[in-house]
C-alpha cells in the first residue's frame, strides 16, 4: 500500500476517484473541499495499490491540538473506496492512514466521521470494522431523519390538510434564481431570527459564505422557498449528491408556521421535486446532543415517516503497537526493501507546506540573501541558543570560514595545529587544510567513537591553537572535558555538529557549546535541505560580523570589499525549505532515538556490535545507527538479500585517502578497526514499525558458515 498526500497537481485524478466510487459525492470533489482551505489545513491522503488508486481519505490537520479530523468541512467525510475494496484492503488503507498521521505529522489523535450508509450505492462498513480494530471510540453522535423515497403512494397522503392550509392561503412555493442575492439575503434573515429565538445558535455559514458557495456550485446547491404575495415565509438549502437530496437550513418565519408553510414545502420536495432520489435527508439534529429533534426533523418524524440515521464521530487515540496489531499476522509480511533513507517519502512527509514555500520564493522573484535566509537564520539562532547564525554554501565551506576567521583574528601563523578526531569524513579535514592550518588527527574512543578526551594530552604541542571535535554520528562530544582541557591550555573550540542538529548536552544544544559551530544541511542530514546549505553559529559578534563577510566575496556593503573572500551562500529556496522542516526536527530526533532503542533492546547477535547509547538520551540524535562488525561484506550482502540496505560510514578512514597522502605513514589501529568494521542500519524517521522489526530479525539472523 502507498500513500500520497494530496497537493493540487492531482485535483482531476481525485474527482475522477470520487466519480466513480461507491461512496463518493460532490461533497468530495476537490472544489468543493478547497473552499474551506481558509479555515482548514488540508492533509487528504490518496491510497495506491499496484499503482492502482484505490481510496482516498479527505482530512484536516489541526496542528495545535495535534489531531487530524476526517474533514472538518463537511458533515461526514470518511474513507472513499472503490468498488473492488475488500475488507483487508481497507484493513491495511486505515492501518497505513492511521501510521502516516503518527509518522509524518506526529499526530496524537484522529477524529474519523464515517459516511452513512444512504450516501454509498454499496453499504461500506468495513471501516466501521478497522476503527474497531485500531482502538476507535464513539466521540459524537449527530441524528438526522430520513425519507426513504420507496413508497411514493404513502407518502402523498402525508401532511395534506397543512399543505391544504397553506395552498387555502395563497402560499406557493419557489425558487431563487440564478445570482439573485437579495432573495437569499431575505431568507437569510429569517433563517437566523429562527436559529437565534428557538435554539440560540447561529448559521454555520455566514450569508456571505453561502453566496459564495452557491454561485461555485450553483447545480448542487439551491435554496426552495415558501412565499405569500412576494414575501418569503419560509424555505430551506438542498444540496444534492447522486442519490441523496440533503436539506439544511430549515426555517419558517412566524407566518409561515402560522399557516402551513412547510408542510406545503416538504410535500412538494418529497412527491415532486426529489422523486427521483433514493432518500431525503433532513439535516443533523444537534440540540443537546442531538436529545431534541429541531423543528424540521419534527415535521419529517410525524409527517413523513422518517427513519433516523446517525452521523457519528469516532475518536482514535494513536497507539502504534495497537495499529500495527490491526491485521492479522499473515498480513504484515512487508514486501520490497527498506532503504537506507527514502529522501522522496521523508520531504513528500513535509507536504503541501514545502511545495507551497517554495512555490512563494519563486513567484517573489528574489532568490539570494532575502527575507527567507534572514528568517531561517532567526530561527535556528534562537532553537541553537546562539546569538548568531549565518547561511552559507555548505558544511565543508561554513567549518572553512570560522577557522580562517579565527586565524585572520587571533593571528594564527601558518605552523598552527588544530586537533581532529582521526575517524571523522574528510570535509573535518579539508577544512582545517583550506583555512591554512595543519590538522592532527587524533584517535577516537572505540567505546562511542568519539574524540578520546584522554589523547588530547599526546597530541598537544606549543603550536596547538584550536580543538574541533566531532558530534560524529548525532552524538554530542564530552564537551565538558574538552572545553575544560581548551580553558586550561588557551585553545579555541570549534564543533563540528554537521550531524548533531538538535543534540543537547546540559542545558545547551549542540552548535552552542564551543566557540563556534558548523552544520551541514545535506539533504540527508536531520535537518536536510534540498539541495547543499550550511551554516555557523557563534555568540561572538566580531567572529560572527568577519564570517559574514568572508562568505560574500568579502564584502559586507555591495562591490565594496574589505577582506579576501569566497562565494558561500544559501539561497532562498533552502533557507524557506528548511524553515518549514525545522518545527518538526525535535519530533523527528524522538523517533530516531525510539528507533534506537528498539535496536538496541532487540538486537542479540554475538556477531555484532551495538553503538554505546548515552546516559542522557537528549546526547544523541542518531544522524546514523552505527554497529560494527568483522564480516562486514558478508553482513551486507546478508541484508541486501533480504531488502535491507544499508551504508558504511565511512568506508575509508581519512588518512589512507590519496588526497591526504602525507598522513598515510600514521598508524591508527582505533580508527583502522573502527573503518574497517563500520556499518550504519536504517534509522529513518519515517520507518514504520514493520520495518525496524525486520530490519532488526534479519541483523539477528546473519551468520558466518
Amino acid at each position: 500500500m502507498e500513500i500520497k498526500q494530496y497537493t493540487p497537481m492531482q485535483a482531476e485524478e481525485w474527482d475522477e476517484f470520487v466519480r466513480n466510487s461507491k461512496n463518493g459525492t460532490f461533497l468530495f470533489e476537490r472544489r468543493f473541499m478547497d473552499y474551506h482551505a481558509d479555515r482548514f489545513q488540508d492533509c487528504s491522503l490518496l491510497l495506491y495499490e499496484d499503482n492502482q488508486l484505490c481510496g482516498l481519505f479527505p482530512a484536516n490537520w489541526v496542528e495545535k491540538e495535534r489531531v487530524v479530523y476526517s474533514h472538518q468541512g463537511l458533515t461526514y467525510g470518511g474513507l472513499l473506496l472503490s468498488y473492488y475494496a475488500t475488507e483487508v484492503q481497507v484493513m491495511e488503507m486505515m492501518k497505513g492512514i492511521l501510521l502516516w498521521c503518527m509518522d509524518y505529522l506526529q499526530a496524537r489523535r484522529v477524529v474519523y466521521k464515517p459516511i452513512p450508509y444512504i450516501y454509498s450505492e454499496c453499504a461500506a462498513e468495513e471501516d466501521l470494522y478497522a476503527l474497531f480494530r485500531a482502538g476507535g471510540k464513539l466521540k459524537t453522535r449527530g441524528v438526522s431523519s430520513v425519507v426513504t423515497m420507496n413508497n411514493p403512494l404513502r407518502m402523498r397522503k402525508l401532511r395534506q390538510r397543512g399543505a391544504r392550509k397553506a395552498i387555502d392561503n395563497d402560499l406557493y412555493i419557489d425558487r431563487m434564481g440564478e445570482d439573485d442575492w437579495d432573495t437569499l439575503a431575505e431568507y437569510w434573515t429569517i433563517l437566523t431570527q429562527v436559529l437565534q429565538e428557538y435554539h440560540a445558535v447561529q448559521p454555520v455559514h455566514t450569508l456571505g459564505e453561502m453566496k459564495l458557495l452557491m454561485s461555485r456550485f450553483p447545480q448542487q446547491i439551491k435554496l426552495y422557498l415558501v412565499r405569500k404575495e412576494q414575501r418569503v415565509v419560509a424555505g430551506c438549502v438542498v444540496f444534492l449528491t447522486k442519490q441523496v437530496a440533503h436539506i439544511q437550513y430549515i426555517a419558517a418565519g412566524e407566518e409561515g408556521r402560522e399557516l402551513g408553510a412547510l408542510d406545503l414545502l416538504f410535500r412538494h420536495l418529497i412527491n415532486e421535486r426529489f422523486r427521483q432520489m433514493a432518500y431525503v435527508d433532513f439535516g443533523v439534529s444537534t440540540e443537546n446532543g442531538g436529545q431534541v429533534l429541531n423543528e424540521g426533523l419534527i415535521f419529517q418524524k410525524e409527517g413523513f415517516g422518517a427513519r433516523s440515521v446517525c452521523y457519528d464521530s469516532y475518536e482514535i487515540v494513536l497507539n502504534r503497537v495497537v495499529i500495527e496489531q490491526m491485521l492479522p499476522s499473515r498480513h504484515l509480511q512487508h514486501q520490497g526493501q527498506v532503504k537506507f533513507l527514502d529522501l522522496q517519502r521523508l520531504n513528500t512527509s513535509f507536504e503541501p507546506q514545502l511545495s507551497e514555500a517554495v512555490t512563494q520564493v519563486v513567484q517573489s522573484g528574489w532568490y539570494l540573501q532575502g527575507s527567507r535566509v534572514k528568517t531561517f537564520e532567526h530561527h535556528f539562532a534562537k532553537y541553537t541558543g546562539a546569538r548568531h547564525c549565518i547561511l552559507c554554501g555548505n558544511g565543508l565551506e561554513a567549518l572553512t570560514l570560522i577557522l580562517r576567521a579565527c586565524r585572520q583574528l587571533n593571528w594564527w601563523s601558518e605552523d598552527s595545529e588544530v586537533l581532529v578526531p582521526a575517524n571523522t569524513f574528510i570535509a573535518t579535514i579539508l577544512a582545517v587544510k583550506e583555512a591554512g592550518l595543519k590538522p592532527v588527527l587524533v584517535e577516537p574512543s572505540l567505546q562511542d567513537y568519539l574524540l578520546d578526551v584522554n589523547q588530547l594530552e599526546q597530541a598537544l604541542t606549543p603550536r596547538t591553537v584550536c580543538i574541533l571535535p566531532v558530534h560524529l554520528y548525532g552524538r554530542v562530544c564530552d564537551m565538558t572535558a574538552i572545553n575544560a582541557f581548551a580553558s586550561e591550555h588557551h585553545l579555541v573550540v570549534v564543533e563540528d555538529a554537521a550531524q548533531a542538529h538538535g543534540a543537547i548536552q546540559g542545558d545547551r544544544h549542540a552548535g552552542h557549546l564551543g566557540h563556534a559551530a558548523a552544520f551541514s544541511f545535506y539533504p540527508a542530514k536531520n535537518l536536510g535541505a534540498l539541495g547543499d546549505a550550511g551554516c555557523v553559529t557563534t555568540d561572538d559578534d566580531t567572529l560572527a560580523e568577519l564570517v559574514r563577510k568572508m562568505g560574500n566575496y568579502g564584502s559586507e556593503k555591495k562591490y565594496v570589499h574589505e577582506v579576501p573572500g569566497i562565494n558561500s551562500r544559501t539561497d532562498e529556496l533552502q533557507a524557506a525549505a528548511l524553515d518549514v522542516k525545522l518545527p518538526r526536527l525535535d519530533a523527528d530526533n524522538e523517533r530516531r532515538r525510539w528507533i534506537a532503542q528498539y535496536y538496541d533492546q532487540h538486537i542479540d547477535n554475538p556477531l555484532i556490535t551495538k553503538p554505546q547509547l548515552p546516559k542522557d538520551p537528549k546526547e544523541h540524535v542518531f544522524y546514523v545507527y552505527a554497529i560494527r562488525t568483522p564480516y562486514r561484506e558478508q553482513l551486507i550482502n546478508w541484508l541486501k538479500n533480504r531488502g535491507v540496505e544499508t551504508l558504511i560510514h565511512y568506508p575509508i578512514p581519512p588518512h589512507r585517502q590519496q588526497a591526504l597522502s602525507e598522513y598515510s605513514e600514521l598508524r591508527l589501529p582505533v580508527t583502522e578497526q573502527i573503518h574497517k568494521e563500520i556499518l550504519s542500519l536504517p534509522i529513518s524517521p519515517l520507518l514504520t514499525e514493520e520495518e525496524v522489526e525486520r530490519v532488526a530479525k534479519a541483523v539477528n539472523g546473519f551468520n558466518v558458515e
